[in-house]
């Protein structure tokens, strides 16, 4: 793959619209929507999830960046074509950061040391054919490589550091400039931007909060200033580092509508329909879009139209609600067969006979268990809606909108386009459905509650660190099911032939809001999913079989960790860190790749699911007991 290509799934993950790239000469800022080349035939997808658009259509009208009667529409990133002279099609890219440091070193020696510094010098001064290089006085021409630092504030803005200004304030002086290094190590401190006028910035001194003056709002991926202007302090950034870009994606699994063939046909085509808004649009649209007029030009406009209305109020009405609520309600229904078994289906499950999981002599006790699920076909759509930088912001464990009053603010990646860059992947999954009973019991026992208030006192401490509000506690409920969730990845990983890096989670630990202490809908749905391919290997519905193996093996390999004693004594304490929501857990035993993860390995403790050798675990698979949340 070449440097300056990048797939579908990083558009909308890694690097979406705000986020920096490294290519082999420079660096550049992927632009926002506006600069998509969204032109010609086949450059872009039509994506229809009806509950996803609905919802992103109200998150966005809410923060007045979708004008009017807009209908939101949801798209794949462009795919690149090559135009007539030439120059691919695709996402305009502008050059960021436009200071660069010439690749020729030079050597001073100083007081017994050696000082290396290269020259630095602005795009503008770079030579016109390629601005790939500088010319020196002495006529010799070098490389260029673009520097490390920018600078950015909380609201997600960022621009390229006046170096002059910082180092020389308001005096003007038009010396060269230099990066000095001294020293092998990367210490902010052995680093400094000098000027031939002998004043210099140490980098040390730069990371010093209002050393790089007030943020003027620019926003280079957009092409503006943010016409609210700006009133944070800028922060030394590194270019590379992982806290410059964090995206917001919201996620949802396709669910199947249980309808007639034009219902169905009419759900398939919503994106592709999203223009019609009268009856006498569904005539325009057979007439100019020949997918829509080859489908649906057998059936009556009115037949149509009413389907098209019917599926638009259930979607408004769903999108009221949290997505993992209608999910858990398809995959928790019992039914024998969820879907139809189609090469077309969204979803197809099959509710599986409990002898087919949970043998007589099953290796674990089962009874807190309902159902397993094998999820044959899923369907997962992926939207980005923004981005932040310096801090992610927190995940819902309902999964609703990220919370982003934080000290970050999200960023928008468009000025007013009416459409989302969107992905749809296929693939496979397991649903374990829980006794939300049992583990409301379980909760209630003594022990349970004490190690729930130390769970709690660490969020508090955690949550601390935000200057608005704080994500709610997810509920002990939902850490015993993350971290179950967690030990059956890791084992399904060894078993079934995926990479762990390959499966993701989604944890159902659902409260009513009368009583939010008490989860009412309990399940974990473990799944693969692909960009582009139609159905997976088949290794994860083939696990299903071999559950009660696997889920013992993961207790076992839970009951020791190889950091004990220090992983399972660990306290969520105001001593923690970003570790205070954790119990016991750590890269021995629970944490996994934050990809999979859909909570950023936050809230897990392996203490609520095994015996350990903390003194107040209290396990709710207990070894020996008849019921998990007997006392053991």
């Amino acid at each position: 793959m070449n440097k300056n290509v990048q797939r579908l799934s990083q558009l909308i993950t890694t690097f979406g619209p705000g986020a920096m790239v490294d290519l082999p000469t420079r660096s550049v800022i992927v632009g926002g929507l506006e600069q998509w080349d969204m032109s010609g035939n086949g450059a872009f997808t039509l994506i229809a999830e009806q509950r996803l658009t609905s919802r992103l259509e109200q998150l966005l009208r809410s923060q007045g960046r979708l004008i009017g009667g807009s209908a939101l529409t949801l798209r794949t990133p462009p795919i690149t074509t090559n135009t007539g002279n030439g120059i691919p099609r695709g996402v305009a890219t502008p050059v960021f950061p436009t200071w660069f440091v010439c690749d020729r070193v030079e050597t001073i020696p100083t007081d017994g040391r050696i000082i290396r510094r290269r020259r630095l010098v602005p795009w503008q001064s770079l030579d016109t054919k390629g601005r790939r290089r500088f010319l020196f006085d002495d006529g010799k021409k070098s490389e260029v490589s673009p520097i490390r630092f920018v600078c950015a504030c909380a609201d997600g803005h960022i621009q390229d550091i006046n170096w002059r200004w910082a180092v020389h304030g308001a005096t003007p002086c038009e010396e060269p400039l230099w990066l000095e290094e001294k020293g092998t190590s990367a210490d902010p401190a052995d680093t400094s931007i000098v000027c031939g006028c002998r004043l210099r910035l140490s980098l040390q001194d730069a990371f010093q909060p209002g050393r790089l003056g007030m943020c003027r709002g620019e926003r280079p991926w957009l092409l503006d200033r943010d016409p609210n202007g700006c009133d944070k302090h800028l922060k030394l950034l590194t270019r590379t580092a992982t806290n410059t870009y964090f995206s917001q994606v919201y996620t949802v699994i396709s669910l199947p509508q249980e309808e007639d063939e034009l219902t169905q046909l009419v759900d398939d085509l919503s994106a592709d329909l999203a223009v019609v808004q009268t009856l006498g649009d569904v005539a325009v649209a057979k007439r100019f879009n020949q997918k829509i007029g080859a489908s649906l030009g057998i059936y009556r406009d009115e037949d149509i139209f009413e389907r098209l209305q019917h599926l638009r109020d259930d979607a408004r009405i769903d999108a009221g609600r949290s997505p993992k609520l209608s999910e858990f309600e398809v995959f928790a229904s019992g039914r024998p067969e969820i879907g139809q078994n189609l090469p077309t289906a969204r979803l197809y499950a099959q509710t599986l006979p409990r002898a087919q999981w949970a043998t007589a002599d099953a290796p674990i006790d089962l009874d807190s268990i309902i159902n397993v699920v094998a999820v044959h076909r899923l369907r997962e759509v992926a939207c980005l809606y923004g981005f932040t930088r310096f801090e992610a912001a927190a995940t819902s464990a309902d999964g609703d909108f990220e919370d982003i009053e934080l000290a970050v603010r999200g960023a928008p990646i468009s000025q007013g386009a009416d459409w989302l860059p969107a992905i749809e992947q296929f693939g496979e999954g397991i649903f374990v459905h829980f006794d939300a009973d049992r583990i409301n019991a379980w909760l209630q026992q003594p022990s349970t509650q004490h190690r729930h208030e130390k769970l709690h006192d660490g969020y508090r401490f955690w949550a601390q660190r935000f200057t608005g509000k704080p994500p709610p506690y997810p509920g002990t409920a939902y850490v015993l099911l993350h971290s179950l969730s967690h030990a059956l990845m890791a084992e399904i990983a060894l078993d079934c032939g995926y990479p762990a890096t390959a499966l993701k989670e989604r944890v159902y630990a659902l409260a009513p809001k009368e009583s939010p202490g008490d989860a009412s809908r309990c399940g974990i749905l473990i799944y693969t999913a692909t960009a582009g391919t139609q159905g997976t290997l088949g290794g994860l519905v083939a696990a299903t079989s071999r559950f009660a193996e696997i889920l013992r093996r993961s207790m076992d390999r839970l009951s020791v960790c190889s950091n004990d004693p220090i992983c399972a004594d660990h306290e969520p304490d105001h001593r923690s860190g970003e570790r205070a929501t954790h119990g016991a857990a750590c890269h021995g035993c629970l944490l996994i790749a934050e990809t999979s993860c859909e909570m950023r390995n936050l809230f897990l403790d392996r203490n609520l699911l095994v015996q350990t050798m903390a003194s107040d675990s209290v396990p709710f698979f207990a070894r020996g007991s008849p019921l998990p949340y007997l006392d053991r």
